[in-house]
């Protein structure tokens, strides 16, 4: 996966750019086994820029857009040093609403880094995941917009990153088959459910289940917030915005 992630950034980055990045680094852990085959293929450096607090729950599940952004902040820190003058290529899994891959960008020109550019080993995440992990609703993930696949400018300026790349979703099919099987020709690949990057789901979706789907949150988000009202006024804590 991440040999051919590597080949589509040399496709996608001009050589200055390639010539000018200093280090590799990974967003801890999933992304730690592709990164290493990145900077081989580039000849770049490979370096652990981030340290990781084990203890924060996934930051793309929370519920709430504010806990999400502090969730990243408690769940990683940037060493410094790993950053500082240099032009920095990060490796993450995927982007899904942008708001890790903002954080970690901010995190990255904090510590001193010149230029940031982002590589996602998934393609863009445009669609729902309908089997059993609600990873957001459509409208607010970052590739989705308004039904319309988001440009991939427009999402590095939003991330606030020099520039990003996505795998494509060819390549992670035949990455993933090959990992399965060994040597696996092109005709022979194993197929996959791949419906949050295309649409293209494997079992047939009702027209108006989505729409469903969209009531289920907004009802799941209005008791969360009772909740939290109630809490609060248990707590003594209730402010004037809750």
């Amino acid at each position: 996966m991440g040999t051919r992630l590597a080949d589509k950034i040399k496709r996608v980055m001009t050589p200055k750019e390639i010539s000018d990045i200093d280090v590799i680094i990974p967003i801890p852990e999933t992304s730690v086994t592709s990164a290493p085959c990145v900077a081989a293929v580039l000849k770049k450096k490979f370096v652990q820029g981030f340290v990781k607090n084990r203890y924060v729950f996934r930051t793309f599940i929370m519920p709430g857009q504010t806990q999400r952004k502090q969730g990243v902040k408690r769940k990683l820190n940037a060493m410094n040093e790993e950053f500082a003058g240099k032009n920095v290529l990060l490796i993450d899994d995927s982007i899904v609403r942008g708001t890790t891959a903002r954080e970690i960008v901010a995190m990255a020109r904090e510590a001193g880094a010149k230029k940031v550019y982002f590589a996602s080993c998934a393609p863009p995440v445009t669609h729902a995941h309908i089997y059993g992990i609600d990873l957001a609703s459509p409208n607010e993930l970052v590739a989705h917009d308004h039904g319309q696949d988001r440009a991939i400018e427009e999402i590095a300026k939003y991330i606030g990153a020099d520039r990003v790349i996505f795998q494509d979703l060819q390549d992670l099919k035949t990455a993933c088959s090959e990992a399965v099987v060994p040597k696996t020709a092109p005709y022979e690949q194993l197929d996959f459910e791949v419906g949050v990057f295309c649409g293209d789901y494997v079992t047939p979706v009702d027209e108006g289940y989505f729409q469903h789907l969209e009531e289920v949150r907004g009802e799941t988000r209005k008791l969360k917030v009772l909740e939290k009202a109630r809490q609060a006024v248990a707590n003594g804590s209730l402010n004037q915005e809750e």
